[in-house]
């Protein structure tokens, strides 16, 4: 058996990673552990870079011995593991997970432990798999990406946890507040593997984890795994039936709300008058060029997993 030593670089975010979850005793732990596993280490800390570009160049230089790919793992919640994701995407360099999120789905459904000392046992000893990313305009989204309401939820989620801290909780507050305050219609084409539908709506969602799907009791989970487009269009924008929809959506019922419907495509297109809409990519905001072309990249990021773990 071989002692060569294979690179980790291990990327975070300050104002979100180990030091803000106050796990520093966790992290040298963890730096012990995966340095015995026989990993040299190097960590990238966001905010010492001018952007994350630079970072990520500085990343791969580490991991371009083709015998010798090492493991590039993200510390993070999923907004930090996409970024990471975007510039694996069809390489050999697989993405090792730390979770470090409040919801941490992309972890869960692969059954990463959230245990932090756990996931870097996987990262040392686990096996490689690879993974469907869905994408829109040549972003990926691990988890979803979505119009209308939802980036505002959003943009409110992130005030309530600079004020009071993360919780789930802030999620569904966030989410009453912009139904409270905020409800906007979006008109729009969506071609859905080739015909057009024209709809009036305050919410378009798009999901690529099956789980986060599942919770929500939505049949096109299913069709998510299989490597589908699956999205949930919501028909109507008064505050009643917007209401029952956050209800639903609390309940993990979505499905069974009147005027929201759910299908899934192999490609899907949304036209829009605007020049740019603004979308979320799991709970990053940016405005993107219309019209916005969704797909599946099939088995495209290889991803450090327990053995035997379900695939995304």
């Amino acid at each position: 058996m071989s002692n060569r030593t294979r690179p980790l670089s291990i990327i975070y975010n300050q104002k979100s990673g180990f030091h803000a979850a106050q796990k520093d005793e966790i992290y040298e732990e963890l730096i012990r552990y995966l340095s015995s596993s026989g990993f040299e280490i190097q960590s990238f800390e966001m905010s010492n870079f001018l952007n994350f570009d630079m970072l990520m160049q500085q990343v791969l230089k580490r991991h371009q011995d083709v015998d010798n790919k090492g493991v590039v793992a993200a510390a993070g919640g999923d907004g930090t593991l996409n970024a990471v994701a975007q510039y694996l995407l069809m390489t050999d360099i697989p993405m090792g997970i730390l979770p470090l999120g409040t919801f941490n789905y992309v972890a869960r459904v692969l059954n990463i432990p959230l245990d932090l000392m756990q996931a870097a046992a996987v990262i040392a000893e686990g096996e490689i798999r690879a993974s469907h990313v869905a994408s829109i305009n040549e972003r990926i989204y691990l988890n979803n990406a979505s119009l209308g309401l939802y980036p505002l939820f959003i943009k409110k989620r992130e005030l309530y946890n600079r004020r009071l801290g993360r919780f789930p909780l802030h999620a569904y507050t966030s989410g009453l507040d912009v139904l409270l305050r905020d409800r906007k219609e979006l008109k729009l084409q969506i071609e859905v593997d080739g015909k057009k539908y024209p709809v009036k709506t305050p919410l378009i969602f798009f999901g690529n984890n099956q789980l986060q799907l599942s919770e929500l009791n939505l049949k096109i989970a299913e069709s998510a795994a299989q490597g589908k487009v699956a999205g949930v269009v919501v028909a109507k924008s008064d505050k009643i039936s917007l209401f029952k929809m956050l209800w639903q959506l609390i309940r993990g019922n979505l499905e069974k709300t009147p005027d929201v419907y759910s299908f899934a495509a192999d490609e899907v297109a949304i036209h829009a008058a605007r020049k740019k809409l603004t979308v979320a990519l799991d709970g990053e905001i940016v405005e993107m060029q219309s019209p916005l072309k969704i797909s599946v990249l099939k088995s495209a990021l290889n991803i450090m997993v327990p053995h035997a773990a379900a695939s995304v």
